[in-house]
């Protein structure tokens, strides 16, 4: 997954850092496209040296490498620079670059939908000891946001529900959904796989986590059990497509960047 960087680590400790020469910034433009130069083959984000004057804050390290975030959009002067989604990244690399530029888009969001304060509209600073926004006028104090979702990998002995999504991503996916106010994770689960497909499940079982920073969410994983024959009735504003489908039939994702393609490639090896 996007997050199994290992050996490499993360380091997301706050620290009020200043950036040097052989930092990375991490520079979005409004339309939440990354600068990058990838003609080598791999992710290169570029330095201080390449965009300077921009205002910028620390946002974590990866091993010994620093990234900084740049608050103010900039236009490339070097032709090796494009803005890039992070879904053409995610389709064409991988590794720790790859997740930098997922966890950098989710504190940049952040910053940038968190100007003003909510309570009173008074221009929002940086908080001095913590990751955090704050109000001098009110007090107010804001953390970053991040949204808990579910990933359902719904089984019927040697089937699992298979979706695809009638808007977006294109390719097979599992039950998933936002996590409401007053649910806990499990009865999101019920409620989920209810809403999308009509079915009933039992013995709903954690299986893993992942941070997703292209939607500001923690992924959550389960596996669980139709009851009864399991029956579909699809909600056809929200999917175009919802079948049980046999392990050795299960056509996974063309990325293994995803907690859902692993729950379905590990379903589909008979690990689950």
């Amino acid at each position: 997954m996007i997050q199994d960087i290992y050996p490499s680590r993360l380091d997301n400790r706050f620290s009020d850092l200043k950036i040097s020469s052989t930092d990375a910034l991490m520079i979005f433009n409004e339309e939440g496209k990354l600068l990058v130069d990838t003609q080598s083959g791999n992710i290169r984000f570029p330095s201080v040296k390449e965009a300077a004057g921009l205002k910028n804050i620390y946002a974590f390290s990866v091993d010994k490498k620093r990234y900084f975030i740049a608050l103010s959009e900039f236009q490339p002067f070097d032709p090796l620079f494009e803005y890039k989604t992070l879904r053409e990244l995610r389709d064409s690399f991988g590794g720790a670059e790859l997740f930098a530029a997922f966890t950098a888009y989710h504190l940049w969001k952040w910053y940038t939908d968190n100007v003003y304060c909510g309570r009173c509209g008074n221009e929002l600073v940086f908080h001095e000891s913590e990751r955090a926004l704050c109000c001098e006028k009110c007090r107010n104090v804001i953390y970053p946001r991040i949204n808990p979702a579910v990933i359902v990998g719904v089984t019927k002995g040697d089937r699992i529900l298979i979706t695809r999504y009638r808007r977006g991503y294109a390719h097979n996916a599992l039950v998933a959904g936002f996590t409401e106010i007053g649910e806990t994770l499990e009865q999101t689960v019920e409620r989920e796989v209810m809403e999308e497909t009509g079915v009933k499940v039992k013995n709903i079982r954690y299986y893993k986590s992942q941070p997703w920073g292209m939607a500001q969410d923690m992924l959550v994983g389960f596996f669980c059990e139709a009851v009864g024959d399991g029956r579909i009735h699809m909600d056809e504003n929200e999917l175009k497509y919802a079948e049980w489908v046999r392990r050795e039939d299960v056509v996974l994702q063309p990325s293994n960047a995803s907690l859902t393609n692993e729950m379905m490639r590990v379903f589909k090896d008979g690990k689950i």
